[in-house]
């Protein structure tokens, strides 16, 4: 007879769940003035042949080089030149300059969606110049600075977002959803987390062949509770793949904060412990520091010392994308309470202080970005918005599926063809 479970005995307290809750909501005044602001030079730089589990606490600190006052200083200085810094700068102001361009452009109804990255701007472009333009890199929704830190095209990222005649994905991807083999970005897919084992795949590929290039992929904080996460992590650290993780902690994801990714409890860093691999944790507004932890890690993957995971503390500015009202869900001042500050202010405050840069130069600098994406957006706009006609011929819907079209496509497509000719006329022709 299988045997009765016992009922736990009367004098033990009832159980109760957990619901995580935001700190603040609207209406609520937040304060940050509780979370750690390490010094600088807190925050020892191992070799890039330490050990995983010798090296625990940077799971738990926060890599910084920029203070406040924009002096760089610590272990972690990358010491680049001027030149490089300024190279950095013109990246990031060109991504806030072309977010606020698409969001507009949204918003006026040429596209259907956009996702800005405000605030975010460090986390990919100072990731990118950390790394070689021949690694592959797996991006998700957010790392719009990755093209353009790669001089991608403004027009061909343009071209994508209004699904126009010069679309090369045809208009098969959501709008910002780029895909950019030939500079080495992976498709972005909508599927969160996909990515993660993705760029160990590749890595893995690489180290069998015995190449020397190595992948780095992107997440946000949320995502991080996928299973494609951890499966990522798990093949990572079995076959020491080249590979550098990159969790972009921006606080919220559209409407549940990092909470709900367990984001109470400890970092996202700290997910490294549990499966041997390195791990870092990144003040993601200091430019710098992230270059740093980037080049690190870079490093480190491609002496074959195997993966790294990088957590970017940073913050959401702005809501999750134009479909989003952050005003529901979080207190109005968050983004100017947040104690890190600006990466492009803080990264202008470094290279005045070093006499490399001015007012004038950075009012001039940011004319001149606003007036190149508006020259930009003007000429792709000549290629057609969405919604407005269509853009490609109308059978490309059957087309790069298989490499020959197998028959019941081509009879779908003669029979789609047939009612578009009976509704607007013989004349009618595919588009």
């Amino acid at each position: 007879m299988p045997e009765t479970p016992r009922r736990p005995a009367g004098n033990l307290p009832p159980l109760s769940l957990h619901i995580p809750e935001p700190r603040y909501r609207p209406g609520d005044t937040p304060d940050f003035s509780d979370v750690p602001v390490p010094a600088v030079d807190a925050t020892p730089r191992p070799g890039e042949a330490t050990k995983p589990d010798a090296m625990r606490d940077l799971c738990y600190g926060l890599v910084r080089v920029l203070d406040f006052d924009g002096q760089a200083k610590g272990p972690w200085d990358p010491k680049l030149a001027p030149e490089r810094l300024r190279t950095m700068l013109r990246y990031m102001m060109t991504v806030r300059a072309f977010d606020d361009r698409m969001f507009r452009a949204q918003r006026q109804g040429k596209t259907s969606f956009y996702m800005k990255s405000t605030g975010e701007e460090a986390t990919s472009v100072a990731s990118t110049m950390a790394i070689d333009r021949a690694d592959m890199v797996f991006p998700s929704y957010r790392q719009q600075g990755i093209l353009i830190a790669r001089d991608y095209p403004l027009v061909q990222m343009m071209n994508q977002i209004y699904s126009n005649r010069g679309d090369h994905l045809l208009g098969r991807q959501l709008p910002i959803m780029y895909s950019a083999p030939d500079y080495g970005f992976f498709s972005v897919s909508g599927n969160l987390a996909t990515q993660y084992p993705q760029a160990v795949g590749w890595a893995m590929a690489s180290a069998s062949k015995g190449d020397s290039r190595i992948a780095t992929t992107w997440c946000g904080e949320g995502s991080s509770a996928e299973g494609d996460f951890h499966s990522a992590l798990t093949f990572a650290t079995v076959y020491n793949a080249p590979v550098i993780f990159n969790v972009v902690n921006n606080q919220w994801a559209i409407s549940s904060f990092s909470g709900f990714a367990g984001g109470e409890r400890t970092t996202f860093a700290a997910r490294a412990v549990g499966y041997g691999i390195a791990g870092l944790r990144v003040d993601g507004n200091d430019p710098l520091a992230v270059y740093a932890a980037t080049q690190w890690a870079a490093d480190r993957a491609r002496t074959n010392n195997g993966p790294t995971l990088i957590e970017h503390f940073t913050y959401r500015a702005e809501g999750h994308s134009t479909s989003d009202d952050p005003n529901a869900y979080r207190a109005a001042q968050e983004a100017s309470a947040w104690p890190f500050g600006d990466p492009i202010m803080r990264l202008r405050q470094h290279l005045e202080r070093l006499g490399e840069w001015d007012g004038e130069r950075h009012e001039a600098l940011k004319q001149g970005l606003d007036d190149l994406i508006k020259t930009s957006q003007k000429q792709s706009e000549k290629l057609g918005i969405l919604g407005h006609g269509m853009h490609q011929p109308f059978e490309t819907m059957f087309e790069d599926v298989f490499e020959h079209m197998p028959w019941h496509l081509q009879e779908q497509c003669e029979q789609m063809l047939a009612e578009q000719r009976a509704k607007f006329g013989p004349d009618w022709k595919p588009e």
